[in-house]
């Protein structure tokens, strides 16, 4: 398998939906409407490999952290917020590879 090295996609709203963490509204025509879902067709490896980050990166960044803990003061689901926080981080390396910088963490010094 030829790497791509982030050029496959232009944005990470694209590799969320490629990762199947962008939820999309379920619908069947008219009548039938439920809650917005996840596709289920989804490179699994790569979204086991965002969890294991999510999860780490949520005790281990304090901006993160503050995130989850407010999500779950507001009766959130958890899996959700996981979902919000792999989404966070894919949007941080996007804009860490399109600015040519490594990124900088903006919060400790607010």
């Amino acid at each position: 398998m030829a790497k791509k090295n982030f050029t496959a996609f232009q944005n990470a709203r694209q590799l969320a939906c490629y990762v199947g963490l962008a939820p999309f509204p379920y619908q069947s025509g008219t009548s039938i409407r439920g809650r917005n879902k996840v596709s289920p067709i989804a490179d699994k490896k790569l979204k086991s490999l965002l969890k294991m980050c999510t999860l780490s990166a949520k005790n281990a960044d304090k901006q993160l952290n503050a995130y989850w803990e407010r999500k779950i003061k507001e009766e959130k689901n958890k899996i959700l917020i996981l979902n919000n926080i792999r989404n966070k981080l894919l949007s941080r390396v996007f804009a860490a590879i399109n600015r040519h910088q490594p990124y900088v963490n903006t919060h400790k010094f607010a």
